[in-house]
């Protein structure tokens, strides 16, 4: 018999005799033998463990989705709140649209020193933002939230999660709960 390095092999080497390393063949071969599979029970079981376990933990995960989204909302929006008050500082007003904060508008009179952001980002649900400015010292800047509607209960906007942009003040960006 030829020593091919595996189990019969050490058998061999180990200086058993052809009996017994038939012996040897025969479990090896056994063992090859019984090992067919997992039973169609085994897998119900595993499929049911499975199904269990994201039943419980998928709810949690993806209300952990649409707080990030919120969040993420908020963040943007103070951000924005930057860009405006520089904009301000550097032209003594805030501006007409979002627009012009990343390019020159007609007549800034030389102090535009832009860009104040590099590109209008969209909100976490892939909408633009909106933004009213009432051409004194006040203005509003939020998402249309979740459905994408402007002006309703789920709107995000510097005055807080559910504040309308006609509502026309500026004050702290709040989440749902805190104001």
């Amino acid at each position: 018999m030829k020593n091919d390095g595996g189990i019969l092999g050490k058998l061999i080497h180990e200086g058993h005799s052809n009996t017994q390393a038939g012996i040897g063949r025969h479990l090896l071969v056994d063992i090859i033998v019984d090992r067919r599979g997992f039973t169609l029970i085994e897998l119900l079981i595993v499929m049911i463990i499975i199904g269990l376990l994201a039943a419980l933990v998928g709810p949690k995960m993806f209300g952990k989705v649409d707080k990030a989204r919120i969040q993420a909302a908020q963040g943007q929006i103070a951000l924005f709140e930057t860009a405006l008050d520089t904009y301000r500082l550097d032209n003594m007003r805030y501006p007409s649209n979002l627009e012009d904060l990343v390019t020159n508008p007609e007549g800034s009179g030389g102090t535009w020193d832009g860009p104040y952001v590099k590109k209008l980002p969209k909100d976490p649900w892939g909408h633009d933002y909106y933004y009213t400015c009432d051409g004194s010292d006040s203005y509003t800047i939020a998402s249309a939230g979740p459905d994408g509607q402007e002006n309703t209960d789920d709107d995000i906007s510097n005055m807080g999660t559910g504040a309308s942009a006609s509502d026309g003040h500026r004050g702290p960006v709040y989440g749902p709960g805190e104001e």
